[in-house]
């Protein structure tokens, strides 16, 4: 038996990680806002032979996602926990307003930090457990297009990886997860090519398969990930140029 809890499941990579793991002798703990899309999703996954049980929760409210985490542990100790649920917006060709880039960092920062923290007091005591954190290679530099989402996706996997270092002795495993477009709900709304672009169903087998051989970084597709790398690298000068060129969300 495997209990595995995640968010942001109602659609998207989420939806795709909670299919990924549905099979016999896996229970699923399903959080997500929409309650009907979740309870579809859950759905799917029990036909497939899992035992799926979806919670409609907002990983922004601390206290609520404490209790659902620990409610999750009664039901069955967690043995991996992914802090998926985020949400993208960008600048549309002007500035980006503190409204916007408060609701970035409440989902994609607060809610990882909501969603991780109440799991590792369990974990610790059985000192086992898989952490998992979406982040982004978009996380790997600052564009013009998208400033707030990328600092926040910078923080998720700066923060997973400190975290891999810190819990290793207590027999927790931390993976931080750097995607690249990945053709969910989110993306659809780009208006622009993005390069690359997987199916969420075959990103979420890459994860799998990374968070079972304890990867500390499941970054993809590589080409993407190598550019992301060099991108972090170059000098802000240069950035500058490429920036006034690149594409708005």
């Amino acid at each position: 038996m495997v209990s595995i809890l995640i968010t942001g499941a109602s659609s998207g990579l989420g939806a795709a990680l909670a299919r990924a793991h549905a099979r016999p002798g896996a229970v699923l703990h399903l959080g997500g806002r929409d309650a009907a899309r979740l309870e579809a999703v859950a759905e799917s996954c029990r036909v497939r032979g899992g035992e799926a049980f979806a919670e409609t929760v907002d990983v922004v409210d601390r206290d609520a996602m404490a209790a659902w985490v620990e409610r999750s542990e009664r039901r069955r100790a967690l043995d991996t926990v992914i802090a998926n649920a985020g949400i993208s917006a960008g600048t549309h060709g002007g500035d980006e307003g503190a409204g916007q880039v408060r609701a970035i960092f409440a989902v994609n920062v607060d809610g990882v930090v909501n969603t991780v923290m109440p799991a590792i007091a369990p974990m610790r005591s059985r000192r086992r457990g898989r952490i998992a954190i979406m982040s982004s290679l978009a996380g790997f530099r600052g564009f013009p297009g998208a400033p707030a989402y990328c600092a926040s996706k910078a923080l998720a996997r700066v923060w997973g990886e400190g975290l891999r270092g810190q819990l290793a002795a207590d027999g927790i495993a931390v993976s931080v997860v750097c995607p690249g477009f990945v053709d969910t709900p989110m993306t659809a709304v780009n208006p622009f090519r993005m390069p690359l672009l997987m199916d969420a169903d075959r990103a979420a087998a890459l994860i799998v398969r990374g968070l079972e051989h304890g990867r500390g970084r499941i970054a993809f597709p590589w080409p993407m990930h190598l550019l992301a790398r060099l991108a972090g690298c170059l000098p802000s000068g240069m950035m500058d140029v490429l920036g006034r060129r690149m594409p708005r969300k």
